[in-house]
């Protein structure tokens, strides 16, 4: 090889002005791998969805106190409907809420059913004996 051969080679510098200059100059090469897609540019923060952290909060208080728990469900699963998007913990609430509502309505007629049963037999039996202090099959009843 004789130096006659040999050209000067533009710098980095100078190749990449003259590349962008060149109307007929190939794209700039990517970052990605050979054979695979760029990778999406995110801003690297989830989109926010209205109502979710309330839905949270709905289907925990669902279990905790079911009666709150449903309402702030609702609030939150409405929140949501309003900027179309979809809240699961917000549905799981109001289901949860309303099953527990509902038993918890149960217990309850349940109880004060048995509660007036009881006191209907005490006072059923202070009308029988009077008033005074009596002791009826182990049973203390004080009538006044």
């Amino acid at each position: 090889m004789t130096d006659q051969n040999l050209q000067p080679q533009p710098s980095v510098a100078q190749a990449s002005t003259t590349a962008s200059a060149s109307p007929s100059a190939p794209p700039a090469p990517t970052a990605s791998a050979p054979g695979y897609a760029a990778a999406p540019v995110t801003s690297g923060a989830a989109p926010v969805v209205p109502g979710k952290g309330l839905g949270i909060a709905g289907l925990v208080l669902a279990i905790v106190l079911p009666l709150i728990g449903l309402i702030v469900s609702i609030v939150a699963k409405s929140k949501s409907k309003k900027a179309g998007v979809k809240n699961t913990p917000a549905t799981a609430g109001i289901i949860v809420g309303a099953i527990l509502t509902a038993v918890g309505i149960i217990i309850a007629i349940i109880a004060v059913s048995v509660s007036a049963s009881l006191v209907g037999g005490v006072v059923e039996m202070c009308s029988e004996l009077g008033a005074g202090v009596w002791e009826v099959d182990g049973v203390t009843y004080t009538c006044g």
